[in-house]
């Protein structure tokens, strides 16, 4: 008592190895989560009644993390993936849920740590979705819900799904289509959930602020779980007469109320203690029962880590292209840049012969640069053979001999023709360029030779600049200047299949550089973190002014589109080696052998 301080052991409520995976869900979803009394265990109980839903609520310290610890880790342990899946959503600035994604739990099938507003809505979409499927199979059985489905012994069994959410008022932080959309799909979800085997678990610190979300929403949650809070709060996550969460007094100290908030429904318990250590060790005893059953832990699973960027190496399509035995003769110039926030294929860039297909980028971010030059040259190496391919990469780095060293680790690991020019080779380089385009060199015949452009640095480039339509100091006596050339590639490179990929540090630097006609040459532009009046000018939205450190915004004028994504990182050496000699030896295969 005087500590302030009750630990329960997690096994108290674990279940004995031979018990794993006993329960089933045909009924209901049962989970021990701790102790009431001295002898009781009191469960949390989903899909009987009115208790189809759950809403948990409590300040920093109270426990709430550890009860979705407790709650997520015991019912891998109770329950097999083939009954319940999980769609794990956590809004802290934290990586509470992290674990199940290295430790690869076979229940989840989405797991998002530290996750955005968009990637969140994306993931009810996708429950919509899934609720639209269960419903066609459930007519064409003949059924209503998926308790009578399941009866019927149908070919594809159906699992109960959880979608927990952490801080879930982050989805109405703003008063936009983001929040109005994610309160109109979570009451659907909440009202038509129970027939098809969909329950819901949202956590908070507290609920004050959350006006955009319907009141008629939170009162379909018949569990009602409070941990320490005040008084106000009490109210608002139990009933409007119910203020017993104020008297709670320690950490996992909790009331579980499974009447919709009514005083007389009130059960105090304590939960269950459950440590890292402990948890990794359990999880791991799922992964190896889900092993030792055949499945293949993680198979399905979606994981978006907010506070990380992106990996190249986990760019399944850029596995697939790089497997495949040659470049495919009509190859779509498809580029992959990042992983998008939303559950889709990677965000991509695409280059066509018609005007304007270039890529600016903006922004002061090297490494998130770099990463992408990797990217976008691995891909179009991927889809196109040595013969149909140049890459010309303008290094603009100065004295930063780390950048210069990663562009010619990437030159040397493809087996394509990858040229880094320097500043004081850029005249004759850009030259080349427009006298190719000017002389038509193409053969009509074979296949196209696409050749990519990369001003890396374009602030670093003063011969790029183009001069002031009204100066006085130009000299026409030595022919264009390696401005108004590459400003010429900029507007009829595309249909000589050359393409130019920008990169500059700060809008300003890029107007210093560019002029307005020119700067509309760019078609697609990706925009880090800037001020609200910068990204307003380039893609006419203040998006980039919230965008954090791993994010960018992928904007496609032509078409409308904005894409907020995780750009993709410098890949590792080893990695880039590997698929290096990948490519290496798909062309030696395709090589002739003799004379």
């Amino acid at each position: 008592m005087e500590a302030k301080r009750v630990e329960l052991s997690f096994a108290t409520a674990a279940p004995k190895p031979e018990e794993l995976w006993s329960r089933t869900t045909e009924k209901s979803i049962r989970v021990p989560i701790g102790r009431s009394g001295a002898v009781r265990l009191q469960e949390l109980e989903l899909g009987k009644g009115t208790a189809q839903h759950a809403l948990i609520a409590g300040r920093t310290g109270s426990g709430k993390s550890t009860l979705f610890h407790v709650l997520i880790t015991n019912t891998g342990l109770w329950f097999s993936p083939r009954d319940v899946e999980f769609y794990l959503i956590d809004f802290k600035k934290g990586v509470e849920f992290k674990a199940y994604a290295t430790h690869l739990m076979p229940h989840a099938r989405v797991i998002a740590i530290e996750s955005d507003r968009e990637f969140g809505l994306s993931v009810l979409k996708r429950l919509d979705r899934e609720l639209d499927r269960r419903g066609e199979l459930f007519r064409r059985a003949g059924v209503q819900d998926l308790a009578n489905y399941l009866k019927g012994k149908p070919p594809e069994h159906l699992p109960r799904t959880l979608l927990v959410v952490d801080e879930f008022q982050e989805f109405f932080t703003e008063d936009d289509g983001v929040a109005q959309e994610a309160a109109l799909l979570l009451d659907r979800f909440v009202r038509q959930g129970r027939a098809f085997g969909l329950h819901i678990i949202l956590g908070s610190q507290t609920l004050s602020g959350v006006y955009t979300l319907a009141k008629s929403t939170l009162g379909q949650m018949g569990v009602r779980i409070a941990l320490q809070c005040n008084e106000a709060d009490s109210y608002l996550i139990l009933s409007e007469d119910n203020a017993a969460a104020r008297l709670l007094s320690r950490p996992g100290e909790a009331i579980y109320n499974d009447m919709s908030g009514l005083v007389e429904g009130n059960v105090p318990f304590q939960i269950v203690w459950l440590s890292g250590e402990q948890e990794a060790e359990y999880l791991r005893q799922i992964a190896a029962k889900s092993h030792a059953a055949g499945a293949r832990p993680g198979r399905s699973t979606v994981v978006f880590e907010g506070n990380a960027p992106a990996l190249l190496e986990h760019n399944a399509l850029l596995s697939a292209c790089l497997e495949e035995k040659g470049p495919a003769e009509k190859a779509a110039l498809a580029v992959w840049l990042g992983e998008p926030n939303a559950i889709k294929d990677p965000t991509e860039a695409r280059f066509t012969d018609a005007g304007g297909s270039h890529l600016l980028m903006i922004g002061q971010r090297k490494d998130a640069v770099l990463g992408m030059t990797c990217s976008i040259v691995l891909s179009l190496a991927a889809r196109l053979g040595p013969e149909q391919l140049r890459v010309l990469l303008l290094d603009g780095s100065g004295s930063e001999e780390e950048f210069t060293q990663h562009l010619r680790r990437l030159a040397e690991a493809v087996p394509h023709e990858v040229a880094i020019v320097s500043n004081r080779d850029l005249p004759e380089a850009i030259g080349a360029l427009d006298a190719q385009i000017a002389a038509g060199q193409e053969d009509r015949h074979g296949p196209a030779r696409h050749t990519f452009l990369f001003v890396l640095g374009l602030h670093r480039f003063k011969a790029l600049r183009q001069e002031d339509d009204f100066a006085l100091t130009t000299n026409r006596d030595e022919g264009p200047s390696a401005g108004e050339r590459f400003a010429n590639i900029l507007r009829e490179g595309p249909e000589h299949h050359i393409h130019t990929v920008v990169w500059c540090d700060t809008l300003a630097n890029t107007n210093r550089a560019l002029n307005r006609r020119t700067l509309h040459e760019f078609d697609q532009r990706v925009l880090f973190q800037m001020s609200a009046a910068d990204s307003s000018e380039l893609i006419d939205s203040p998006a980039a002014n919230k965008l954090g450190l791993h994010s960018a915004l992928l904007f496609v004028e032509s078409d409308g589109i904005l894409e907020k994504f995780r750009p993709y990182a410098l890949p590792e050496e080893r990695w880039l080696q590997s698929v290096g000699a990948t490519l290496h030896a798909r062309t030696s295969q395709k090589a002739p052998s003799g004379d």
